[in-house]
């Protein structure tokens, strides 16, 4: 168990995210702002979950981690917007700056956003989910007309429900195999269920991507493959061929030449209103719809196009979720330490390949990064280096990203195997062992 508990602390060190330079006065900095606020129910879920009861009014749970620069335009704005307080004033609205307590079969969204908001009924159905990857890549986007849309279209549903609370089912949280995230082994021994507000808060706060991480831990901690859905989480439906416009709930903007939308008829202009029987109030609604599908099968969608709702069956090829890019999510990081030893690789542009006599098809995935310390010196002390070139792992040679590859180890190797691999180092041909964590 030490060195599942090791990973998970260099998870959170050796993320590439930008942080603020004072965190422990961040999060210090928010409760003295908005503890008495008279919107907001600071960091108190149950206050308001009875006051939504009361009121009969729709429940907004903001979910935002302070430390992480990332979202922090958009966080601003939800607290500073007034075209957002007409809004805001038709739900009881919640705050949540750490996941130490969260109820993990009601907040089970992409947890490696810094700012996620979830809208509940007050008998604790979901209506839907919000978290925008644009303003995760951009701080100093303070753009919220997505989450504008998110809000109108919870409220829609609020109209409706509970006659509608058949079509939300598939919203809701699964089973978990512990109720809060302090109960995962890897996390129990070191945070409390609360934030230690009379010693060093940020040593007690649990973030939300440790969430994801402490998932992924308790299966690789019992010798168990990571399931598909843990290792590309709440997936972009790009894998699928579709580019969702950033400023609406679920526009079609662009559909890739052969791909699966585009065997199915999908066309740009067309919006998603139904994805597997779901109403949507956002592009986090979409990759929730995804995280829960299956490998492959049909995955039903309706759209309006022209004015006219129409049917359109989705079909999930096989190995779908593969041509998810998890590259730059936070949570890839235990699990370049699980897969890699602790290695970044990026795959070699064909003309690098063709200067070095590669060919274009198989495996050449340069060393980008080796880490020292912990897990993530696994790579290093077995003898791989910066700028080495992988071009075979066990029996895989085919051409394959870091993210599918990733996948490929975590679903069929199990912690301490060593993985043959040959390598190629300047003029030089290495046959090393990659150990499996």
């Amino acid at each position: 168990m030490r060195p599942l508990l090791l990973l998970l602390a260099l998870a959170a060190s050796s993320t590439l995210a930008a942080t603020v330079k004072d965190r422990e006065g961040a999060v210090r900095g928010d409760k003295a702002r908005l503890e008495n606020d008279p919107r907001w129910n600071w960091n108190d879920v149950d206050g308001g979950f009875r006051l939504a009861k009361t009121t009969g009014k729709p429940l907004l749970v903001v979910l935002r981690c302070l430390p992480c620069m990332a979202c922090a335009g958009i966080d601003a704005s939800v607290l500073e917007e007034q075209e957002l307080v007409p809004l805001l004033d038709q739900f009881v609205c919640v705050r949540i700056i750490n996941a130490n307590a969260l109820d993990l079969s009601r907040f089970q969204f992409d947890y490696d956003l810094s700012f996620s908001a979830i809208l509940f009924n007050g008998d604790g159905t979901i209506y839907g989910r919000y978290g925008s990857w644009l303003h995760q890549k951009d701080p100093l986007n303070k753009t919220t007309a997505s989450f504008k849309k998110a809000l109108e279209a919870g409220l829609v549903i609020h109209q409706g429900y509970p006659a509608n609370k058949a079509a939300l089912s598939g919203k809701q949280g699964g089973p978990t195999p512990y109720q809060t995230p302090i109960e995962f082994p890897t996390l129990a021994s070191k945070y409390p269920s609360k934030l230690d507000w009379n010693g060093k808060v940020m040593a007690s706060c649990v973030h939300c991507h440790m969430v994801g991480d402490a998932f992924r831990a308790y299966y690789r901690s019992q010798n168990k493959p990571v399931p598909v859905e843990w290792i590309y989480p709440q997936p972009s439906i790009e894998t699928l061929g579709i580019t969702l416009a950033t400023d609406e709930i679920a526009k079609v903007e662009a559909v890739a030449d052969g791909s699966a939308a585009n065997a199915a008829g999908i066309q740009a202009g067309d919006v998603f209103t139904r994805l597997n029987g779901q109403p949507l109030v956002s592009i986090a609604d979409v990759s929730w719809v995804l995280h829960r599908s299956p490998d492959s099968g049909s995955l039903p969608a309706t759209v309006l196009r022209s004015g006219k709702e129409t049917a359109v069956p989705l079909d999930l090829p096989a190995g779908w979720r593969l041509k998810s890019d998890i590259g730059k999510r936070v949570g890839t990081w235990p699990m370049r330490a699980m897969a890699f030893g602790g290695m970044k690789m990026d795959d070699l542009p064909d003309e690098e390949r063709t200067a070095l006599g590669l060919d274009k098809t198989q495996m050449a995935l340069r060393v980008f990064h080796v880490g020292e310390f912990g897990p993530h010196a696994a790579a290093k002390k077995a003898g791989f280096k910066k700028n080495d070139i992988i071009i075979q792992i066990g029996d895989q040679k085919q051409r394959l990203t870091e993210s599918a590859l990733i996948g490929d180890l975590l679903l069929h190797h199990l912690p301490g195997e060593k993985m043959p691999a040959v390598v190629l180092r300047g003029q030089e041909r290495l046959e090393l062992n990659l150990p499996q964590q």
